[in-house]
C-alpha cells in the first residue's frame, strides 16, 4: 500500500514537472518575425500580432517611403523573416524585389488587397507606380479608416496562416482593434458632416489625402502629386494660390514627411495661414502626436477640424 502511494506521488510529481517544462517551452517560443515596408503598416501588424510577433519596418517614423534607399543589410534581414507585408498599389514595389533578392521564399502579403481604390491621373506624377498612359491607383488607401479595417482583415488572415498555433490570439486582437477603428471612423464622419460643404477645403503638401477627402467630405488641393519628390510647376503653384484667394480656403497644412518651404511660400503669397501638421505617409516618433495609426488619424482629424470650425 505504501509503495502504491509512493508511486502515485512520484507519478504526480513527474506529471507536474512535465507540465512545467511544457509551459516553459511554450513561453520560450520566439515571436514570429514580420517585416513591414513602412511605419503605418508596421503598427497595424503590431496591433493584430501583439506579443506574438516581432515587427521590423524598413521606413520608420517621420521618414518618406517615396525617397527610401534600401541597404544591402535590409535584403538580408527581410530574407530571414517569416512574413513580409507590403501596402501594394505601387507604393512599395521595391519591398517585394528586396525580399526576393534577400532569399525570402514565402508569400508577400498585400495589406490593401480588396480595398476600393481611387484612380489618379498619371500626368505630372513621378511616383513609381504611375504609368505613361492612362490612370493608376492612388496608393494612400490607409487614409480612410474604413480601408484600414480591410488592411487588418488581410493581416489577420496572413498571421493565422503563418502561425496557426496563435490564431485565437490574432483573431481576438483583430476583433478588439476593429471595434476601435469603427468607432473612430464614425466619430470623424459625424464631426465633418456637421460642417457646411463650402468650408471643407484645405491645401496639403502633396496629393496624399484623396481617400480621407472621399470618405469624410473634405476637398484637398496640393501643389504636387502623390510623391514628395515631384517638382511643382510655377504655373501650377500660381494657379493654386489664385484658387486659395478666390475660394477663401482657410488654411494650408504641412506634412511630417514633406519639406515645408513650398507650403510656406504658398501661405505667404496667398495670405492664408498654416493650419498645422498632417501625417500622410508615416507615423510620428513615439513622443509625437501620431505614434500609432489610431493616434495618427485622430491627430489629422482634429488638426483639420479645429481649423475648419474656427473659420
Amino acid at each position: 500500500m505504501k509503495n502504491t502511494r509512493l508511486m502515485q506521488r512520484q507519478l504526480a510529481g513527474l506529471c507536474a514537472l512535465f507540465a512545467l517544462s511544457s509551459s516553459a517551452a511554450l513561453a520560450q517560443t520566439p515571436p514570429l518575425e514580420v517585416t513591414a515596408s513602412f511605419s503605418i503598416l508596421g503598427d497595424l501588424v503590431r496591433q493584430v500580432g501583439g506579443d506574438k510577433v516581432r515587427v521590423r519596418t524598413l521606413v520608420g517614423p517621420d521618414e518618406d517611403a517615396h525617397a527610401f534607399q534600401p541597404r544591402p543589410s535590409d535584403a538580408r534581414d527581410i530574407g530571414a523573416s517569416a512574413l513580409v507585408v507590403v501596402n501594394g498599389l505601387g507604393f512599395d514595389d521595391w519591398m517585394t524585389r528586396l525580399a526576393r533578392s534577400g532569399g525570402y521564399k514565402g508569400d508577400v502579403v498585400v495589406a490593401s488587397k480588396g480595398v476600393k481604390t481611387l484612380e489618379m491621373d498619371g500626368h505630372g506624377h513621378d511616383h513609381a507606380h504611375d504609368h505613361k498612359h492612362g490612370h493608376a491607383a492612388d496608393p494612400h488607401a490607409w487614409q480612410d479608416v474604413g480601408n484600414a479595417q480591410q488592411y487588418v482583415a488581410n493581416i489577420t488572415a496572413a498571421l493565422v496562416a503563418a502561425d496557426p498555433a496563435n490564431a485565437e490570439t490574432y483573431r481576438h486582437n483583430a476583433e478588439r482593434y476593429d471595434g476601435e477603428l469603427k468607432a473612430l471612423d464614425a466619430e470623424i464622419r459625424s464631426a465633418f458632416a456637421a460642417l457646411p460643404a463650402e468650408r471643407r477645403k484645405v491645401v496639403s503638401s502633396h496629393d496624399a489625402f484623396a481617400y480621407f477627402g472621399e470618405a469624410y467630405g473634405i476637398r484637398f488641393l496640393s501643389p504636387v502629386g502623390v510623391s514628395n519628390n515631384a517638382e511643382p510647376t510655377a504655373k501650377g503653384v500660381a494657379r493654386l494660390i489664385g484658387q486659395l484667394k478666390k475660394e477663401k480656403i482657410p488654411a494650408v497644412f504641412i506634412e511630417n514627411v514633406a519639406d515645408p518651404r513650398l507650403i510656406e511660400r504658398i501661405r505667404a503669397e496667398s495670405g492664408t495661414r498654416v493650419g498645422g501638421t498632417l501625417y500622410s505617409d508615416a507615423l510620428s516618433a513615439s513622443a509625437g502626436p501620431a505614434p500609432d495609426y489610431l493616434s495618427m488619424m485622430r491627430s489629422n482629424f482634429r488638426t483639420l477640424h479645429d481649423v475648419l470650425v474656427a473659420e
